[in-house]
């Protein structure tokens, strides 16, 4: 067994041990999602205050509006009752590192894990690689006030999604903790 494994599950043994929660409901009490990226960096339930129970929080790179986030965000509201959505991106994101052509070309050469340096991404391994990586769009990003607009404007437009939903475009500093509005024009 890895350290990681023993670890998460020595864990959850603690959690599980003082668990009090499993009486809550499945729709989210306070009748929203969040859609934000999986940095590591981010933890919504201290941004945004919440609570088990409290929000749904749809996690992908990036925090974009990719077809399963808003698939998430239709069930979300649709069986669940959610009523307000926000998208949450934040500074120093890993997607602006890269373009979609760089993470093609790193994945058709090699499916190790790259490195990057100063002067860009690199394959540390021979193959074996796939070129599969070239039908993903891989919603990379070149500005972040771009991005979170063109996400909140595909959620807002989307057909399945109803015009009454209020959807608030944020970018979370990872510097001072602060959600930065993105207003949308």
């Amino acid at each position: 067994m890895s350290s990681i494994l023993t670890e998460v599950l020595t864990a959850n043994r603690d959690y599980a041990a003082s668990f009090d929660k499993g009486d809550l409901p499945m729709p989210p009490g306070r009748h929203f999602a969040i859609l934000t990226c999986m940095d590591a960096r981010l933890d919504p339930a201290k941004y945004a205050g919440l609570s088990e129970g409290d929000a749904h929080v749809i996690r992908n790179a990036g925090g974009r509006a990719s077809d399963d986030a808003i698939r998430s965000l239709v069930i979300s509201y649709k069986l669940l009752g959610t009523r307000e959505w926000f998208v949450i991106h934040h500074t120093d994101c890993g997607m602006e590192t890269f373009t979609d052509d760089i993470m093609r070309d790193l994945l058709s050469s090699s499916l190790k894990t790259a490195s990057v340096d100063a002067s860009g991404w690199h394959d540390c391994c021979e193959g074996p690689g796939s070129a599969e990586g070239k039908y993903i769009d891989w919603l990379t990003i070149k500005d972040q006030v771009q991005s979170v607009k063109e996400d909140v404007t595909r959620i807002k437009t989307h057909p399945l999604v109803p015009s009454d939903i209020p959807v608030y475009g944020y970018i979370y500093d990872v510097k001072s903790g602060r959600l930065i509005e993105v207003p949308q024009e």
